[in-house]
């Protein structure tokens, strides 16, 4: 990182602060067979402007947030268009962000922004929140002829290659000015892993854990309106 972007990660806004993590976005470390790494902002530069939008209209500010945390970025979602949760048809839609080149439609982006909507919009939504996952770049293994998406636990090897690396990129999240007395993590395996990680590195205070969108999208449709409720009133009980 050079001293002009040392600096504003010290000074900036979250925007600037967010923009220059994922530039600066990088995996050094090895994988187990059959398991790749992919970054979004290598692979399609209008990623890196779509992204840089987001981030300009809704985090141009210096206000402290609470941190969401998710496991790690799917293909179709943030593997796309660098936003966490945020598919390219919620990313126009939703925030006013249209992608030219690529059309994407991921499940738990649409549960996201139905929970956003309730709870009052992207922009008082991103006022109070940000977020991100502990493995910041997306994860694919091979299954037969095909790449799948992966999460960082799927494999016990995998999850001891990258733990290192998703430590240094949480203490560099909570460095932006995120509030670590309460997270939310989404996805109840993935909290048992965010907790042994917290109990060695001491970052986060109290956990609060709910289930993860695809979850819900996937097994309890029916329900998902409690779903959206249960997200709300623990987002409202935070402040």
């Amino acid at each position: 990182m050079n001293i002009d972007r040392k600096e504003r990660y010290m000074t900036g806004t979250f925007a600037e602060k967010v923009i220059d993590f994922n530039l600066g976005l990088h995996y050094p470390g090895d994988l187990p067979e059959g398991f790749r790494v992919l970054n979004p902002y290598l692979d399609n530069p209008e990623t890196v402007e779509v992204m840089k939008q987001f981030y300009q209209k809704y985090y141009s500010d210096t206000r402290q947030r609470r941190f969401i945390i998710g496991i790690n970025p799917s293909r179709h979602g943030a593997g796309v268009t660098g936003v966490p949760f945020t598919d390219t048809k919620r990313l126009e839609s939703m925030c006013g962000i249209k992608m030219m080149s690529a059309r994407t439609h991921e499940l738990s982006s649409v549960f996201m922004y139905d929970m956003i909507a309730g709870y009052g919009g992207p922009e008082h939504f991103y006022r109070h929140f940000y977020i991100n996952s502990p493995f910041p770049l997306a994860i694919i293994r091979r299954s037969g002829d095909k790449w799948l998406n992966a999460n960082y636990y799927d494999n016990p090897r995998l999850f001891e290659m990258v733990k290192s690396f998703m430590v240094a990129s949480m203490r560099q999240h909570i460095s932006m000015g995120l509030d670590t007395s309460e997270v939310f993590v989404l996805g109840k395996k993935n909290a048992e892993f965010i907790s042994t990680l917290n109990k060695e590195a001491r970052l986060f205070d109290r956990l609060h854990v709910l289930e993860h969108p695809r979850f819900i999208q996937q097994y309890k449709s029916r329900e998902r309106q409690l779903y959206i409720d249960k997200y709300i009133l623990a987002f409202d009980k935070s402040f």
